[in-house]
This record gives C-alpha cells, structure tokens and sequence, in this order.
C-alpha cells in the first residue's frame, strides 16, 4: 500500500514505468537487507537450541551484524567508489545471498557468525548506493522523497517481515527464514540486472579525497545529527518489550501487536518525512527534532497507562522516522564531492547510534531502571537538535558570506 503511494511522486525526472520498475526492485531489495537484519532477535531461542549456546550468546550474531555494518561498510565504498552503480549492486545482493545461503548450511555457530558478517557487508554499501540511483531517477524537488521509498523497504520489513520471518523459524526452521531472504536476494539481483539503469559516479575520486570530504564540518554535523537522533531513538526502544509489560501492563503475547502499531507509525513517517524535506529542505530537520523532544517527555509520562502509552508509542515511531529523509539529505548535501562514500556512512552512523543508545539505556536501567528511559532519550535527541540548528546558522552564514563576496565582485 505504501509502496503506491510513495512511487508516483517520485518517477517524474525519468518517467514513465521503467523508472517505477527500477524504484520498486530497489525497495525489494531494502525490504531483504531489513529482514535480515531485524529478524534475527525473534529467532535467538531456536538459534540457540540449535548449536547448544546461550541466547545472550546467541545475541553476538546482532552485535556481529552491527559491526559488519559500521566497519565493513565504509571500507567497501571507499574501494568501489569508481564502480558503476549497478555493477555495484548485483555484486553486493550477491554477497548478500552468499551470506544468508551459509547461514543455511552453517555447521558450528562460528559459522553462522562469520556467514552474518558476511551478510552484513552489503548493508551499507547496498542501501547507499540504491538510494543515490533512486534520487537520480526523481526531479530535483523529489530526491528525498525518492530516498524515503527505499527506506521504507527497511520499515515495512520490521512490520511485515519480521513478523513473518519469525512465525517461518518458528514452524519449519529457523534455516527456512533465511532460505527466504535468500529468495529474495536473488529476485532483487535479477529486478537489478534488467530494470535499474546503469547510472555510472558523477566522478572518479581518490579514497584520500574522499575521506577529506568526509571530515568537512558540516558532514561531521550531519553524521552527528544521526547518531544523537537514533541514539535517543534506541535508548528506549531497545528496552520497549519490558517497558510495555513491566510499566504499561501489557501482557507478552500483545507486544508484538503495539510493536506492529509502532511500526506502522515508522512508516508513515518515513513518507512523510520525504515529502515535508521535499518541500523545506533546510529546515525540516531541526522541525521535526524539535517536535521530538517533548513528544518523548509526554510519552515518559504516558507509559503507565495502556491507552495513552500505545498513542504516545505511534506517534514516537512517526516522528522519529520522520527525521530520516532529511537526515540522508543533508549529509549527501554537505558530502558532494564524496556522495557515494557519505551515502554509505550513513548507515554506518545510524548503526554506531542504535549500539550506543542501547548502551546508554542499559546503564540508566542498571542504576536506575526502566521508568524514566525516554527523559534519558529526550536528552540525547536535543543534543541531535542542538548540532542541527548549529549546522543551519554555519550554512546561512556561508551563504550570508558567498552572496556578500559575488555582490563585491
């Protein structure tokens, strides 16, 4: 349903079904990498039982995927910059199948390790890359819009494809899941091979000069902006299963219903985040961080009644994910002469922020428990605010600056 929604507002710079075609494959493929990675939490006990581990050992195979993604991520894109976009994505949805096809097949949980690490290294790159071919295919005034689809493959995997992939591990084997994934890897690689255009990079750079562009202050703004924003965002959410059941009173078996509702409120506002960045580029982003801050401090005050907490829950999934389109924008805006490798980062920040936020939550539920997590969330967002507005007077001053200087000429 989303999917049609999102496409034809944003097939307008190609046109025409070719484009739709290329932009729904994309969307597939985020859809995969997002089941792969999310899945794995309600597989864990099965997973365990499997090769005889604990299931907070069994829990390194998230940590392992987290840091395929931050670390392997940048490093692939440096040395694929020169690549052509397309080449690039049938390579890395391979890897991605080669991945989940050795999770099958894993004999020890070493394996299976290893074969998660190696799934993982196509996330960064993969969803980068998508998202600079989808801009490219979007007019100018619909490029965040066009990034919000394929990231919406991404939300719609935590609604439907966890779920989904869960009651699969769960009925005929958690191998089948990723047999699943799998599938859908190789769909995407053949949507890939004879839909998406060959769009080649604008330019060859250097990985030197890509790594100085990368340091440029307002990327490091940017990147900072995400990695406060989503740290806030999992200082809680890391923690919601407990927190609906010890604070709100919800029984087990009804979290995944609120965690659906949640994920519903992800991706609308996800859609309309796009469009809102769409149409205020510099200005949706500290908006939308400016509304989150007291949406959090009125959800810390909701949690222990049921109604009000699922409300609050729904708005804070639509308002965090609000923030992403504008987030992506902005540091491939400030990242120009390095878009292929800032696209990547990306997602390498967001990962670092959801492991930090979570870290962070775990700290303030061993000292002080889980009532009072999303005031803890609350402050680390409004230090995603703070570097925004900070990066929004740098950038007026620098136009303020370049306008005097051309006026003097």
């Amino acid at each position: 349903m989303n999917l049609n929604v999102q496409v034809p507002s944003v097939v307008t710079k190609t046109g025409g079904m070719s484009s739709m075609a290329a932009l729904i494959t994309l969307t597939i493929g985020a859809f995969a990498i997002g089941m792969a990675e999310f899945v794995i939490m309600g597989l864990l006990p099965d997973i365990a039982r499997t090769y005889e581990v604990t299931v907070s050992r069994a829990g390194m195979l998230i940590s392992g995927y987290a840091i395929g993604v931050a670390v392997g991520g940048p490093v692939i894109a440096a040395f694929t910059s020169r690549f052509p976009r397309k080449l690039l994505l049938c390579v890395l949805m391979l890897v991605f199948v080669a991945g989940n096809v050795l999770a099958i097949v894993s004999p020890t949980f070493t394996i299976l390790m290893v074969a998660r690490i190696v799934s993982s290294l196509a996330h960064g790159t993969f969803l980068g890359a998508a998202a600079l071919i989808a801009a490219s295919l979007a007019a100018p005034d619909k490029r965040a819009s066009a990034i919000a689809m394929i990231m919406t493959g991404m939300t719609v995997a935590n609604i439907a494809g966890v779920p989904f992939g869960t009651f699969i591990g769960q009925h005929y084997g958690w191998e089948m899941t990723f047999a699943v994934i799998a599938a859908l890897g190789l769909l995407t690689f053949a949507g890939i091979a004879f839909l998406v255009p060959d769009a080649r990079t604008s330019k060859s750079a250097s990985v030197r000069s890509e790594l100085l562009a990368m340091a440029k202050p307002q990327v490091l703004l940017a990147l900072g902006v995400i990695l406060f924003g989503f740290g806030g965002l999992f200082a809680t959410f890391t923690y919601i299963a407990p927190i609906l059941t010890d604070l709100s009173g919800f029984r087990e078996q009804n979290v995944i219903l609120i965690l659906i509702v949640f994920g519903i409120g992800v991706t609308l506002g996800n859609i309309f985040g796009g469009k809102l960045a769409d149409r205020h580029p510099a200005r949706s982003l500290a908006l939308c961080l400016a509304l989150l801050v007291p949406l959090l401090l009125a959800l810390d005050a909701a949690l222990p009644y049921r109604t009000p907490a699922v409300i609050g829950i729904f708005l804070w999934g639509f308002m965090s994910y609000s923030l992403v389109p504008a987030m992506q924008v902005r540091v491939l805006e400030a990242a120009r002469d390095a878009e292929g490798m800032a696209a990547t980062v990306i997602h390498s920040a967001f990962n670092i922020g959801n492991a930090a936020g979570a870290a962070l939550g775990g700290l303030i539920i061993a000292g002080a428990g889980l009532r009072h997590l999303p005031l803890a969330s609350a402050a680390v967002t409004f230090v995603g605010l703070a570097l925004a507005l900070i990066s929004m007077r740098k950038r007026r001053s620098s136009t303020g600056a370049l306008t005097d200087a051309q006026s003097a000429a």
